[in-house]
């Protein structure tokens, strides 16, 4: 079989791994980021109408926003869960297994999505958003890992970058699905937050099809014919040498080691910087505020001076922009590399957040401001897909080893969460308090993480895990880190040859 034959065959494999695990994985994340601003109206009526029922009383404003922020926000506790979850699962089903299982939770909120008007109860809603928001964190972390550990290093990059191509296209399909003329109305509101199970379904039904992680089984469960039988079949071939070499070497290095756990994590000083540097970009995700742009669209587009019945129209926009540069990015991203387009992308979204505070301050003064309001937001959202939204998600997989990685993404997993309920709960807050000055916050998360990305994370790209260690252990050693020093060293050992041959 020549090289044409046997890359084609890894791609085609690979695309149809990709697109199984992603429907049903980060997918789901953007999809229910953005379907739950259509029915925001509907909702609050249904909130108001049971309260009515129940105890006679009609609440106030505030206190109808308030509970419609905490069912928005539920879904990054549901999250914080998951991504708690996802380690454990990761380590005891593997990691197809573990996106499998996750689709429990998916079909728990659908039901109680589904049932939550007829049955009167607007608590249901929150229930469906927490187990929802369970699936996400869950697939956030598993499918990264999956993705990085699965694809040959020289197309490592793209591959898990796909995580964030499904997820821009989940937000794009779950804003058209909100359209009025589709499940938006207020008669289908509850299908519309239910419609979430069918791209779990698909996934139930074709994931069982493909390969567990070559990596999971060889250093996790020892397995090295089941890794063999996994290669070939992502590799469309029998020839996989160095890879296999690889891969046994990250094992003779682990030796009779297990997966570290959180705590093990916390405590291992060796991994220190990797672990702040994981924690600082996936906080910075979330506190930039692109995803609160899904959650509150409306709100934004009306201080823009949109008109009102144009809104939704608009915010499919923003769903399209992010797809679109989440596509480029992955065509880029093997190319220019994992640090230019993080840093990079930062760079443009705090550039964008000041024009677009200059436009709110100019509205009603200078003719066509909110259609500039309305470009910036696009913009910044295109820088977002550019770098932050795909490069973040695959930085655990690429600077943490095998044992490391589940642990690894338990941390940037509950980082993001966390952030992002913190967001998702003051955004409405910040908007009515700051106004035209909204964004600025923003602004200053996007400097401080441009900054910290340009003078902390070494480049990954093409790098196996070693080499990427090794590269961290170098920075350890020359700010005068002896324990650094040391673990480079073992890492180069020659001896680590005979440990090789003995598996």
């Amino acid at each position: 079989m020549n090289e044409t034959t046997r890359r084609g065959g890894c791609t085609r494999t690979l695309a149809l791994t990709v697109c199984s695990a992603a429907i049903g994985g980060t997918f789901q994340y953007g999809y229910n980021i953005s379907i739950i601003n259509a029915p925001t109206s509907y909702v609050q009526k249904f909130i108001n109408e049971t309260c009515m029922k129940r105890w006679g009383t009609v609440l106030e404003p505030s206190q109808v926003t308030l509970i419609w922020t905490f069912i928005v926000s539920t879904y990054s506790l549901g999250g914080l869960l998951g991504s708690l979850l996802a380690g454990p699962m990761s380590i005891k089903f593997g990691r197809k297994g573990a996106l499998l299982l996750n689709n429990v939770f998916l079909f728990l909120s659908a039901v109680l999505a589904l049932s939550s008007r007829s049955a009167g109860s607007f608590e249901m809603i929150i229930l469906a958003r927490l187990f929802v928001g369970v699936n996400a964190g869950v697939s956030m972390n598993v499918q990264p890992m999956y993705f990085g550990e699965s694809a040959p290093k020289n197309m490592r990059g793209a591959v898990a970058f796909s995580s964030a191509v499904f997820t821009a296209l989940g937000i794009l399909m779950g804003q058209i699905t909100g359209l009025t003329e589709v499940l938006g109305s207020e008669s289908l509101w509850p299908y519309l937050l239910a419609s979430n199970a069918l791209p779990g379904l698909v996934q139930l039904i074709t994931l069982p099809w493909f390969p567990e992680s070559p990596r999971y089984l060889l250093i996790d469960r020892g397995d090295r014919e089941a890794c063999s039988q996994a290669l070939k079949r992502l590799r469309a071939c029998s020839v996989f040498t160095d890879e296999m070499e690889e891969i046994l070497q990250e094992r003779a290095e682990a030796g009779e080691a297990h997966a570290k756990t959180l705590w093990e994590l916390l405590r291992d000083r060796s991994l220190r910087r990797q672990l702040y540097t994981v924690m600082a970009a996936s906080s910075a995700m979330m506190l930039c505020g692109n995803d609160s742009i899904y959650f509150y669209a409306s709100y934004i587009f009306q201080e823009a001076g949109i008109p009102t019945d144009k809104i939704q129209y608009v915010t499919i926009g923003t769903g399209a922009c992010e797809f679109t540069s989440a596509l480029a990015c992955n065509l880029l991203i093997e190319r220019v590399g994992r640090r230019l387009l993080l840093a990079g992308g930062y760079l443009l979204m705090a550039c964008w957040a000041v024009v677009f505070t200059v436009a709110l301050l100019l509205e009603g003064k200078v003719a066509g401001m909110p259609y500039l309001s309305m470009t910036c937001v696009f913009a910044y959202i295109l820088s977002f897909g550019m770098g932050p939204a795909g490069v973040t998600g695959i930085l655990p997989a690429e600077i943490f080893d095998q044992l490391a990685r589940p642990a690894a993404y338990m941390v940037a997993g509950s980082m993001m969460w966390l952030s992002l309920f913190l967001v998702g709960m003051a955004f409405p807050f910040i908007v009515n308090g700051l106004g035209q000055f909204c964004f600025i916050p923003f602004c200053g998360v996007c400097v401080a993480a441009c900054l910290f990305i340009s003078f902390t994370l070494p480049e990954t790209k093409g790098r196996t895990p070693a080499e990427i260690t090794e590269e961290w252990n170098k920075k350890g050693t020359a700010n005068g880190n002896p324990k650094y020093s040391q673990q480079s060293q073992s890492l180069t050992d020659p001896s680590e040859g005979i440990e090789i041959e003995k598996i």
